[in-house]
């Protein structure tokens, strides 16, 4: 019989909603390269995310000087990456917010720990972002007091080898770090990247899709369950504690 013993989460717009934010930033950096170059056009962060989803700030700004026919030198490439780490943190440590619900689930996570020996669960965090970035997120939302330091893992930092979601490198590293296997973790995930990671890496599934609106976020929904295979899709956290129980009978 297996048993969850351990929640592994992802932290970009499943603990804090913070990715609207680092698109502001990184608007922000696009920006002042487009006046530097005399362009006209400007981005804010919805329409940058919109122009080149899934592309990290590296290969924004590549697809910026094939889309307006100019050059950065790889100093120049390099100072902004630089830039934008701490742009997107110093963002962060003024704006951030949690996703709705998850502080209450997570202090009931916590107080489990210490009442019920039964069932305690050992909460990490699993990011693709870097780890600075990570800390300050749930260090501006107030939540660092749920997860040791030892606990919080990042795809960009953690690893010898950065390697990012959808590759299950971060999450079977947690596993390994932390001396559990696949299969007693549950993952809870919004993006097809970071579900598709555990997937990959053979861990139960639970997706979640508050940050989307509308029919957005019924395609997330239907995605992470039929695409990613999650057991259970959560709209608002207020369902944790019924998606967790799914997921504990579904691999008991």
């Amino acid at each position: 019989m297996t048993k969850i013993t351990t929640i592994l989460l992802d932290c970009d717009n499943t603990l804090v909603l913070s990715e609207e934010l680092a698109f502001e930033a990184c608007a922000e950096l696009s920006n002042e390269i487009l006046e530097k170059q005399g362009i006209s056009d400007r981005y804010t962060g919805p329409s940058l995310l919109k122009s080149f989803v899934g592309q990290n700030f590296r290969g924004m700004m590549t697809s910026l000087c094939k889309k307006y026919n100019f050059t950065l030198t790889p100093e120049e490439f390099d100072s902004y990456v630089d830039r934008e780490l701490g742009k997107v943190i110093e963002t962060l440590e003024k704006k951030a917010q949690p996703c709705p619900g998850v502080m209450d689930e997570l202090e009931k996570l916590h107080g489990l720990q210490k009442m019920h020996a039964e069932k305690k669960y050992l909460m990490a965090v699993v990011s693709s972002s870097a780890l600075s970035r990570v800390q300050a997120s749930i260090k501006k939302v107030g939540m660092d007091k749920y997860f040791d330091p030892g606990h919080v893992f990042s795809a960009a930092t953690s690893l010898d080898r950065p390697t990012s979601k959808p590759d299950p490198a971060i999450y079977l590293h947690a596993c390994k770090v932390l001396g559990k296997s696949t299969s007693e973790c549950v993952a809870v995930e919004d993006s097809r990247s970071g579900a598709t990671a555990a997937k990959n890496a053979k861990i139960p599934l639970i997706g979640y899709v508050g940050p989307y609106e509308g029919a957005e976020q019924d395609e997330m929904y239907n995605m992470l369950k039929n695409d990613c295979g999650a057991i259970y899709v959560m709209r608002h956290w207020n369902e944790f504690e019924t998606a967790l129980k799914t997921v504990e009978d579904a691999v008991a």
